[in-house]
């Protein structure tokens, strides 16, 4: 029998996976591959800041997994993990509905390698109010939901021509890359919202601002980059507020533990992440105080040799670090790559290879007028760079995936449409 290779989650590492393991193992009869997903279409999550403030189409940029499954000799199925079955090597998918009818019922799935890399959700820290009044962008329906409401905050000012412009407020809680990324968006919407028209809140009327626990802004940085990415955030007039840990959210704001209140009619929690919960002590896998499937640095788990996990929703030792693999898209990119070479091998019969984790840096985008990158190595040890050559070397990250998505041609063909499109129409999403 064929060896049965699933993989869980069609994310930036999953679908990267299954494609790299189809267009060999799949393509050459040794495996049959099997994507699960619970939606039919892909979108790279990095970028669900731009989809939120309307500066990327979601319906444009995403990916059919039927369509591309075809293309490259895997086997799509739409479904949502809810349970494992380890001795008879069975995955469980929930019953999928549509408008309360049962569209697909409860299946099982058989495996001979599993591989789990579901991501990882927002995390709010049990925080007061924040799952009642904040958005979490963890998702692109919640990403489209913001921009619809951010959006409709503008049609409304719109239909009072000649009053008082109206004064708006967004808070976003956490200075990490996304609370970061989706504040310079944000602002960059708001001007390009005024040259078409929507003139009622004008860009110095809308104040943004940014909530962190910690004394600075990408505390994962070091200060040098942290402290570039302030200089320009403030430069485009973002609030920034430190030491400022949020003890309760309302309709109307957020309540910090220094007594502060933060007025906003919009509220995005983007301050930690955790692994779904379904994964705690799933089927008795090892998982830790935030869902994540405990791994070896084979990204094998730790209870069950046939049962790999990667990205966001695995805790991966560091041979260099006390601290497991950040939870980035770069990771998640090295650990697919390495584990289709190793998954090849184990076809073979051997041994799996360990993952060692390369920490390049980060790239952080401040929309059109800026980028900070932050690169860590032999040779720069820490050197931080700015403007037009981090914004380059920030696109060229999106441009890796679609490569190994597609290889260099249809990316080449990709990077052509999206020119032809930015010249052809509006750069903002207005619906």
């Amino acid at each position: 029998m064929t060896h049965r290779i699933v993989i869980v989650g069609g994310g930036a590492g999953g679908l990267e996976l299954a494609t790299l393991l189809g267009n060999k193992a799949g393509k050459r009869g040794q495996a049959d591959i099997t994507l699960v997903d619970a939606n039919m279409t892909h979108l790279w999550k990095p970028r669900l800041h731009e989809v939120a403030a309307g500066v990327l189409n979601a319906d444009v940029d995403e990916l059919n997994y039927v369509a591309h499954a075809q293309r490259h000799h895997f086997k799509f199925v739409m479904g949502r993990m809810s349970g494992l079955e380890r001795d008879a090597k069975h995955l469980i998918l929930a019953p999928h509905y549509e408008s309360g009818e049962e569209i697909l019922p409860q299946r099982t799935i058989p495996y001979d390698t599993l591989v789990i890399s579901v991501g990882s959700n927002t995390n709010d820290f049990g925080t007061k109010g924040a799952a009642e009044h904040c958005i979490f962008l963890d998702k692109r329906s919640a990403a489209e939901a913001f921009h619809r409401k951010f959006l409709n905050e503008y049609l409304k000012a719109s239909q009072a021509p000649g009053v008082a412009p109206k004064h708006c407020n967004i808070a976003i809680v956490g200075a990490g890359a996304t609370g970061v990324e989706l504040a310079a968006e944000l602002n960059h919407s708001a001007h390009e919202l005024v040259e078409y028209g929507f003139d009622q809140i004008k860009p110095e009327n809308l104040t943004i601002s940014i909530i962190e626990a910690s004394n600075r802004v990408l505390p994962v940085l070091s200060e040098k980059a942290s402290a570039a990415i302030l200089r320009q955030l403030k430069e485009l007039n973002i609030e920034v507020l430190t030491n400022e840990m949020v003890t309760e959210i309302t309709a109307d704001g957020l309540h910090t533990k220094s007594g502060r209140f933060v007025p906003a009619f919009l509220k995005v929690w983007s301050a930690g992440i955790k692994a779904p919960e379904f994964l705690q002590g799933i089927a008795g896998l090892e998982s830790n105080r935030i869902n994540q499937l405990v791994v070896t640095n084979t990204l094998q788990t730790t209870r069950d040799e046939n049962i790999f996990s990667f990205g966001d929703c695995a805790q991966c030792p560091r041979h260099d670090a006390d601290t497991p693999v950040p939870p980035r898209a770069a990771s998640a990119h090295q650990q697919a790559k390495h584990l289709a070479r190793s998954l090849q091998r184990r076809l073979q019969g051997k041994a799996p290879l360990p993952f060692v984790y390369q920490d390049k840096g980060s790239l952080i985008s401040l929309s059109k007028k800026g980028s900070v990158g932050n690169i860590m190595g032999n040779l720069s040890k820490d050197f931080t760079f700015e403007g037009k050559v981090a914004r380059f070397m920030y696109i060229t990250l999106y441009r890796m995936h679609q490569f190994t998505l597609h290889g260099i041609f249809r990316t080449l063909l990709l990077i052509l449409r999206d020119r032809i499109n930015r010249r052809a129409s509006p750069t903002l999403k207005l619906h």
